[in-house]
C-alpha cells in the first residue's frame, strides 16, 4: 500500500498586486519544486501561491506529476471517506501564500446560499458554488482592513474628515448619526440591527458616488493628508475617537490613491479597520464579512472557492450592488477580528524540542472546513509527532530545514517544500538545520479538516 506521503509541486499566480521578483514569499516557495519551465522574472508580481485540488491550479505529485485531485479521488482513503463523500472527492480547503506588495480589492467572499446564486447567474465572475470563509495568518508584517469600524469611529470620520462628508452628503451622513446616537455600543438585538441598517444605508450611498464626485474629494483628501499629517482626520471636539497615529492614517491614504488614483477605496478605508498583524498573528473572515489586504506576506486558508466580490481597489470586475446588499455589517473593534491560537493538544515534542521552548499551536476557526498549525521547532533535532487525524492535512515549510516522516517514508525538508498528509497518518517532524536563533527556526503550517466536533459548523454558525 502506497505511503499517504506526497511532496507536491505548486503553482503560483501572477497579478498585480503581488510582491516583485525574489521579493515575494510565494514565488521562492513555488521555486523550490516548480515546473521545468518557470523561473522567477525579477520584474514580475507573483501573488499567489495555492496548495490544494482547486481546478483553478490544481498542485501535483512530484513523483508522478499527476495532479492531487486525481490522486485523491483515485483513493477515497486519502481523504477519509465521510469528507471524500461531503466534499465531492475534493480537499475541503484550499490553502495559499499570498504576498502583497499593493493593495488587494475591497472584497467579501459570498455565503453558501449566495455562492449558488451567483454562480448560476454570472459562472465567468463566479467561478464555483461554494463559500469562502477565510483565514489570514501574517509570516511577515501585515496591513489590511478588516470589518467595519465601531460606529463611533464612523461619525468621527464623517466630522473630521470633510472630503468624506462631501462624498456621502451632509443628509446621509446626518441620518446616519441620528440613527446611531447614544446607542453605538449597544448590545440589545433590536438596537444592534437597527445600527446595522444604518450602516447599510450610508455605506450604499458612499459606494454609490459617481467617479466624478470621487474624484473631487480624492483631491481635496489626499491634500489634506499631504499638508496637516500630523492631525489629519483628528478633532477637538472627539479627542476620543481620534486616530492613535493621524501621520500614518495620512501616510496610508496618500499610499493607497498612489496605487489606486480617485478610488472609492480610500473612502471605505474610513469604515473599516485598520489592522496590522505581527507574525504568527491572525484573524479569520466569515463569509459575508468586509476586507482589503494592503500589504505583507500572509498563510491564507479558505473554504475551496475562488469566489470574490470585489468593489474597490482593483481593476478586476466590480460588483457594487452585490456587495452592499451581502455584507453582514457586524461592527466591532479590530481587537474582536483576530484569531487567537491555543496550544494543540494531539502532537507530542520530544525532549529537544520541549527544553528550547519550541512550539505548536493551533489556529482553530468555528468553521468545519479547515484549522491551521503552526509548528516552531528551535534546537537541532527538536521533533514533534502528530497523531493520525480524520482527515487530509497539507504542510508547508516557511522557514529552516529538517525532515517529514510518515511511517517508513521519510523526506528531506527545505524552506517552500510542500506536503500532502492522508488521513489517519501519523506524521512527525524534525528539524536538521544548525544554529540557534529567530532565523534558524524550523517553522511549519499545516492545514488539515478534521470534522470531529465540527459537523454542523456552516461559516463559523
Amino acid at each position: 500500500m502506497q505511503i499517504p506521503l506526497l511532496r507536491l509541486q505548486c503553482g503560483v499566480n501572477s497579478y498585480e498586486w503581488g510582491k516583485i521578483g525574489q521579493q515575494s514569499a510565494a514565488a521562492k516557495y513555488a521555486a523550490t519544486t516548480a515546473a521545468p519551465d518557470f523561473a522567477i522574472e525579477s520584474e514580475k508580481p507573483y501573488a499567489e501561491l495555492w496548495m490544494g485540488t482547486h481546478p483553478s491550479l490544481p498542485s501535483k505529485d512530484v513523483e508522478t506529476q499527476r495532479t492531487l485531485l486525481d490522486l485523491v479521488q483515485d483513493n477515497q482513503a486519502l481523504l477519509s471517506t465521510e469528507i471524500s463523500e461531503r466534499y465531492g472527492g475534493k480537499l475541503p480547503f484550499l490553502f495559499k501564500v499570498l504576498s502583497v506588495q499593493k493593495a488587494l480589492s475591497i472584497q467579501a467572499h459570498p455565503n453558501k446560499k449566495l455562492a449558488e446564486k451567483l454562480h448560476a447567474r454570472d459562472s465567468r465572475n463566479y467561478p464555483d458554488d461554494n463559500h469562502k470563509p477565510e483565514m489570514t495568518i501574517a509570516i511577515t508584517p501585515f496591513e489590511g482592513l478588516c470589518g467595519f469600524r465601531p460606529l463611533a469611529e464612523i461619525v468621527h470620520f464623517l466630522n473630521a474628515v470633510a472630503p468624506l462628508r462631501q462624498l456621502v452628503g451632509s443628509q446621509a451622513a446626518d441620518e446616519f448619526e441620528r440613527a446611531v446616537k447614544g446607542s453605538e455600543d449597544s448590545e440589545d438585538p433590536t438596537v444592534a440591527k437597527k445600527n446595522k441598517d444604518a450602516l447599510k444605508a450610508l455605506f450604499t450611498v458612499l459606494m454609490q458616488s459617481t467617479p466624478e464626485n470621487i474624484e473631487t474629494a480624492t483631491k481635496d483628501l489626499v491634500a489634506a493628508a499631504e499638508s496637516s499629517p500630523d492631525s489629519f482626520a483628528t478633532s477637538a471636539s472627539s479627542p476620543d475617537t481620534n486616530p492613535s497615529d493621524p501621520a500614518e492614517m495620512a501616510a496610508l491614504v496618500t499610499r493607497l490613491n498612489g496605487q489606486f488614483p480617485n478610488d472609492i477605496g480610500s473612502f471605505v478605508f474610513f469604515f473599516l479597520n485598520f489592522v496590522k498583524l505581527e507574525p504568527g498573528e491572525a484573524m479569520f473572515l466569515k463569509a459575508d464579512d468586509i476586507h482589503a489586504y494592503i500589504s505583507g506576506d500572509i498563510i491564507e486558508c479558505m473554504a475551496s472557492s475562488d469566489n470574490v466580490v470585489r468593489a474597490g481597489f482593483t481593476p478586476k470586475f466590480k460588483d457594487v450592488d452585490t456587495l452592499t446588499d451581502m455584507l453582514t455589517y457586524s461592527y466591532a473593534p479590530i481587537d474582536e477580528q483576530k484569531l487567537e491560537p491555543t496550544d494543540y493538544p494531539f502532537a507530542v515534542l520530544n525532549a529537544p524540542a520541549y527544553s528550547s521552548a519550541s512550539s505548536c499551536v493551533l489556529y482553530d476557526p468555528p468553521i468545519e472546513e479547515f484549522s491551521v498549525v503552526k509548528t516552531d521547532l528551535r534546537r537541532t533535532k527538536a521533533k514533534a509527532t502528530f497523531e493520525g487525524i480524520a482527515g487530509p492535512s497539507i504542510l508547508i515549510c516557511t522557514s529552516g530545514e529538517g525532515k517529514i516522516t510518515v511511517g517508513t517514508k521519510t523526506e528531506e525538508v527545505k524552506e517552500g517544500y510542500v506536503f500532502f498528509i492522508g488521513a489517519t497518518a501519523e506524521c512527525a517532524i524534525e528539524r536538521t538545520g544548525e544554529g540557534e536563533g529567530d532565523e534558524n527556526v524550523f517553522t511549519t503550517f499545516k492545514a488539515f479538516c478534521d470534522l470531529t466536533g465540527k459537523e454542523d459548523m456552516v461559516n463559523g454558525n
